[in-house]
């Protein structure tokens, strides 16, 4: 049993209501030490039955290590998509990236897209979508459903074929990194932007120019996607962020969490760059709202806002996904299609890189 499996928050509740019930019934019966003891027992129980079923809304911590302040095998219970066809469905393959310029070692998830590897010479735009904190990738895959979604969209000619990635933010589930380099700490970004698309370009088909990659995000994730589209606009197009932050909202070290990491700041202080930014919110998340707003009136040529809001709805899983779907049909209508070459043959589909660990086996 996983921490965030349906049996463990139901052991939680059950035992929150035996504790509760011993307390009841045998209160006149207890000595005053065992009445404390039992008492301490129900606020631990009900605590843990609050704690199991709130990391099943976000999927913090998918398996017992990452509990523990591990991702090496975190994950394992995210479900492979499943497949009708090639032709009707992607797939979900699993990797692990050992990052040479960040130092990071993490998991990856990645989805395939319908007919990935019919044609050798066919490179997919690529999508990095990155998780809020405290969540994991994760929470894309079972949470949102995202193959579901993803496969509908191109199913119905909405979105092109295009590779998403799943990455973690960060190498420890109890550190924040807001996908920067921390001062001393673990450079995520570099992971994000520098590894994960050598990765990618080097056993994936995908295309390799900046026009066919991009980024979407959810909570701090929607500021990763935002900012390091800002920050590395030779590596992506766009980014899209649902109820996503101007700033980092941690300390970043040397005073950066307030200058070239607050995207207000930077818009204003330093050269814009020529990509396109899609901002969604419900219109009652006001944190996220005002910093919509902001990030809108800051902006200016070249770089291009889409504004998206919905009426109802807040800071939460229901909201996100509501707007997964047309932002992963912004992103993919901004990206730009599939392309061909002429040149070598695409990696196998079948092999993995050596190195990696896959959870699932494109099917051709």
């Amino acid at each position: 049993m996983s921490p965030d499996s349906l049996a463990i928050e139901l052991l939680a509740l059950t035992a929150s209501v035996a504790a509760a019930v011993a307390l009841s019934v045998f209160w006149s019966a207890m000595r005053r030490w065992l009445r404390g003891v039992v008492i301490a027992a129900c606020l631990l129980t009900v605590t843990a039955t609050t704690l199991v079923w709130v990391n099943r809304q976000v999927d913090s911590y998918p398996t017992w290590a990452s509990l523990f302040g591990s991702t090496a095998d975190a994950g394992g219970s995210a479900p492979a998509a499943k497949t009708v066809s090639a032709a009707t469905a992607g797939q979900i393959v699993k990797f692990t990236v050992a990052g040479k310029a960040s130092g990071i070692t993490v998991p990856m998830w990645a989805y395939l897209p319908p007919g990935y590897g019919n044609s050798p010479a066919t490179r997919y735009p690529v999508i990095e979508a990155l998780h809020g904190y405290p969540s994991s990738p994760v929470q894309w895959l079972k949470g949102f459903g995202v193959a579901a979604v993803l496969n509908g969209e191109i199913a119905a000619g909405r979105m092109a074929p295009t590779v998403v990635l799943f990455p973690y933010q960060t190498p420890q589930p109890m550190i924040d990194t807001e996908c920067a380099n921390l001062v001393n700490g673990p450079q995520a970004e570099t992971f994000l932007t520098v590894d994960v698309p050598a990765f990618v370009r080097a056993h994936l088909a995908v295309r390799t120019d900046a026009a066919g990659w991009g980024l979407i995000g959810y909570s701090a994730g929607g500021y990763c996607a935002t900012d390091l589209a800002l920050r590395h606009p030779t590596e992506y197009a766009a980014g899209a962020s649902l109820s996503g932050y101007a700033t980092p909202g941690i300390v970043i070290g040397d005073n950066l969490e307030h200058t070239t990491y607050d995207d207000v700041w930077r818009l204003k202080h330093l050269p814009i760059p020529a990509v396109a930014l899609y901002l969604s919110c419900a219109k009652t998340d006001r944190l996220a709202l005002r910093a919509t707003q902001d990030l809108a009136r800051a902006a200016h040529a070249p770089l291009s806002v889409t504004l998206a809001y919905i009426a109802g709805g807040g800071h939460n899983s229901g909201t996100w996904h509501a707007m997964e779907a047309p932002a992963f049909d912004w992103l993919s209508n901004t990206l730009g299609r599939p392309t061909t070459v002429a040149a070598s043959p695409a990696p196998s589909p079948d092999l993995p890189p050596k190195g990696t660990l896959l959870a699932g086996k494109p099917k051709n």
